[in-house]
């Protein structure tokens, strides 16, 4: 375990990593931000995973939809959320630019909107459908290697904001076409995830439902990334 002690982490990034069973005790944390997948936190005693999820709840109603079993609730969730990126869409062409810029590191709204054709490719026509076509060439997947460019991704592509539009327009129906057939015991069903080294490798054993949910849970989080940078930007932009 490493242990830090007495040092001046101030300005400090951790991006990608497992801080599961961390303690900080002592520490002075000010104009702090945590962004991830947070559970069982305890701050001065007091346990507030519950209180932030509640409030994610009462800010993006969405997120209910999505942890439905319901295939009704998972519908009006896929549409909620094409609505908002097609709103968001809407806002990045009235400033012509913005979409290949970034702020923190983090990816551009073309990048993030690639990384969704992935996300689609993956988790939903693999895991959910069983396909074993070639991914979308355009699309962005994971850093690790062997899948970093891998099962038909070209990492030297630089479409354009039409053309990933189209594309993402185009799942967002197949997907949508799919949740309008969809029953209760087909998603509880074991997902149909092709036997071979493809991402994810670590889907077999999950169910439909779960595949799906990771689909819209991407969706919904990255769209709430790409709103956050456009409003850094325009912010910058203002000063």
């Amino acid at each position: 375990m490493t242990r830090y002690v007495d040092e001046d982490l101030h300005g400090v990034e951790f991006r990608e990593c497992d801080l599961t069973g961390a303690r900080l005790i002592g520490v002075v944390m000010q104009d702090a931000v945590i962004d991830g997948l947070i559970t069982n936190l305890v701050v001065n005693g007091v346990e507030v995973t519950e209180y932030v999820e509640a409030e994610l709840d009462r800010r993006h109603p969405v997120r209910s939809l999505i942890r439905s079993e319901d295939p009704a609730d998972l519908r009006e969730a896929s549409r909620q959320l094409h609505a908002s990126w097609a709103d968001t869409i809407g806002r990045i062409r009235r400033t012509p630019g913005i979409e290949r810029r970034s702020v923190n590191d983090e990816w551009s709204a073309v990048q993030t909107m690639r990384h969704l054709v992935f996300v689609h490719d993956s988790w939903f026509r693999r895991c959910c459908l069983g396909s074993t076509e070639l991914f979308t060439p355009m699309g962005i997947g994971t850093t690790l290697e062997p899948y970093r460019e891998a099962h038909g991704l070209d990492l030297s592509l630089d479409p354009a904001l039409d053309e990933i539009v189209s594309v993402c327009a185009a799942q967002a129906a197949e997907l949508e076409s799919w949740l309008d057939q969809v029953t209760v015991e087909q998603l509880a069903a074991r997902a149909p995830v092709p036997d071979d080294d493809v991402w994810p490798p670590y889907a077999r054993g999950r169910s439909v439902r779960q595949c799906l949910s990771t689909v819209l849970n991407e969706t919904f989080e990255h769209h709430r990334f790409c709103v956050r940078d456009l409003d850094l930007i325009e912010a910058q932009d203002a000063d």
